[in-house]
Parts: C-alpha cells; sequence; structure tokens
C-alpha cells in the first residue's frame, strides 16, 4: 500500500520520503479528478520538497461507499467520498450542506460547510480515526428524468430516482417519488436498463456519467434541490508520521484552500456540461413556484427532524442558519 523509502549517503539514514496512495473511484477523466484531486496531490509534493508525495490510484482499492474506512483502518492512506455513501448516522451532522436551497457556487457553499461542520458541528469527532484534509460539496443539485417535464408537484409521484442517500433520499419520498440508492458509477447501467426513470445529480454527472443519450429533462431550482457532501481524509496514524513542518504546508493547501479548489473545478465542469446537454436535446427548465414550494414544505420539516435528531451539544438549526448566511441564501429561504 505505502512505499517508504530511505535516502542514506554512505551510513545512517538521514531523510526519508514518503508516497503516500489516494484509492480514487470517480472516473479517471472526471473533472474533479483532473482539476482538483491530482493538482492537490502534485502540489503536496511541491511544498514539502518532494519530502511526502501521493500517487492517485487509476482504480480504487474498494467501492465507493467503503472509502471513509479504508483510511480509517489504513487500507488506503487517503480516500475521498460523500459523507452519504456511509448508509449510517455516523456523518449526521453533515447533512447541514446537503439540503435544498444553499446556493448556486460550489466555491462558496463548499468554504460554507467546511466552516461550519469544523467549527459548529464537531467535524473532527464524526472523522475519528483520520484526518480531515477536505470537506466540501458539489454544485447545486439538480433533477433529471427519462420520463416526463415536471411542471407540477405531482410530477414526480412514481418516479424511480437514484439518490446519493442522505436528505436527498428523504426529499425524494416526500414528493411522492421512489428513491434508489446508488453510487454515481452505477446510473448508467441501472437507467439505460430501465431500473430507474432518473436521477438526482449535478449537471456535470451528466456529461461526467455518459448519461445524456438516456435523459429527457432536467429540472433545476435556485439554490439547488439538493447538495451533496464529501470528504477528503487520510489515516491518522500516517499523518503522524509526516513531519510537523510538512503537516503545516499541507495543511496551508488542504482545507479552505481544498473547498475554493474543487469547488471551482465543480463550477467549472458544471458550466462545460451546459453546451453539450444542449447539443443532446435535453430540455431544461427552472422549477415554478408550485414545485418550489413542494420542496421548501419537505425540506423545511426535514430540515426541523434533522435539527432536533442531533442531540445534545450541536445546534443544527444555528448551523444551518450561519451556513446559509455565508453563502447568501437566507433571504431566498426566510
Amino acid at each position: 500500500m505505502i512505499s517508504v523509502g530511505v535516502l542514506s549517503v554512505a551510513g545512517p539514514a538521514v531523510a526519508q520520503d514518503m508516497e503516500l496512495v489516494m484509492s480514487s473511484w470517480l472516473p479517471p477523466r472526471h473533472p474533479i479528478v483532473v482539476n482538483a484531486m491530482k493538482p492537490w496531490a502534485e502540489e503536496v509534493e511541491e511544498v514539502t520538497e518532494g519530502r511526502v508525495s501521493v500517487r492517485v490510484l487509476a482504480s480504487p482499492l474498494g467501492a465507493p461507499p467503503a472509502h471513509f474506512d479504508m483510511a480509517r483502518d489504513g487500507v488506503a492512506d487517503i480516500t475521498y467520498g460523500l459523507h452519504s455513501f456511509s448508509q449510517d448516522d455516523r456523518f449526521d451532522a453533515s447533512q447541514v450542506g446537503q439540503f435544498s436551497f444553499l446556493g448556486d457556487d460550489a466555491v462558496d457553499v463548499s468554504k460554507a460547510f467546511y466552516t461550519v461542520y469544523t467549527e459548529d458541528l464537531g467535524a473532527a469527532e464524526d472523522h475519528e480515526g483520520t484526518h480531515i484534509l477536505g470537506l466540501f460539496t458539489h454544485g447545486p443539485g439538480a433533477f433529471h428524468n427519462a420520463e416526463r417535464p415536471i411542471e407540477a408537484p405531482a410530477d414526480f409521484s412514481g418516479l424511480k430516482i437514484r439518490v446519493p442517500g442522505g436528505y436527498t433520499a428523504t426529499l425524494m419520498e416526500g414528493l411522492g417519488a421512489t428513491p434508489v440508492f446508488t453510487s454515481s458509477t452505477e446510473v448508467y447501467e441501472q437507467l439505460s436498463r430501465g431500473v430507474i426513470d432518473g436521477a438526482t445529480f449535478t449537471k456535470e454527472a451528466l456529461t461526467a456519467f455518459n448519461l445524456t443519450d438516456d435523459i429527457e429533462y432536467s429540472l433545476t431550482v435556485p439554490g439547488g434541490i439538493y447538495n451533496t457532501t464529501w470528504f477528503l481524509v487520510m489515516d491518522e496514524d500516517k499523518w503522524q508520521q509526516i513531519s510537523p513542518e510538512d503537516q503545516q504546508a499541507i495543511s496551508e493547501i488542504s482545507g479552505l484552500a481544498f473547498a475554493e479548489r474543487v469547488g471551482k473545478a465543480w463550477n467549472d465542469a458544471d458550466a462545460a456540461a451546459e453546451e453539450e446537454i444542449a447539443d443532446a436535446g435535453i430540455e431544461t427548465s427552472t422549477a415554478n413556484e408550485e414545485v418550489v414550494a413542494a420542496i421548501r414544505a419537505v425540506a423545511e420539516q426535514a430540515e426541523q427532524d434533522w435539527a432536533e435528531g442531533l442531540g445534545e451539544g450541536r445546534d443544527g438549526a444555528a448551523a444551518l442558519e450561519r451556513l446559509r448566511s455565508m453563502t447568501g441564501t437566507n433571504a431566498q429561504t426566510n
């Protein structure tokens, strides 16, 4: 898993280089891999003057939902993934960054999510056993399907829709759709075979996962119909083997700096996908007031239930209000 080489000069070791392995499950040409993960990995080597390097694998060491545990257990040194893929309650607090109407800019939402989760909702505790390198979101989530345009709340009814878990499953069920949990890499097969009717995804996902031939309608909502939250983490034991000097150098390009890097990559990917979506003949629309009101009704109840369920010491309502104030969407939701 790890290749650790010792540099020596005719005697005792004088320095130690460390190569870290990142398990990467998104397609190698996915814009986030190309424009965020790999550039960050290259910069790690640069800022540590070659003492620490990161090798991004072309194929993952496990299934996408297993990636947090893989870093915690030392199967891989560095992993990334969606909090909602865990399908349990360990990352419940991360839902602060998954709700509807959070913002249209992935940089702003990612930086706000990183700040609020780390400062207000105990992110370090939730990610115990790993060192957090990044917490971020993608761009505003949309609703794509192959059956019909969404012109009224009733149009959601009966559609089998891929969800990434978490809040999005609650939202789809509340709107009358049937949520089907599956990882991003499985959507193409399920959609092309008719197992699902559509998916909650970003715009870029339609192009990144080759879905444009099977999607007919795409619905967007100002601020996003939903979002997903992501982690970039490292095995804590391996992190402790890095010198304090190099830890500091890596930290300076991680955290908020990484949230900005990956957010920009997602913004650019969404913008680039718009032309391809148009060329594919997909009918795009913005949710009307009736549909937005239906989403808001489900969302407000879900937010309340989530905040009440966090338990003592975590004020979810205040954290969500702070996040929205940081992204400038409070006025839209009040």
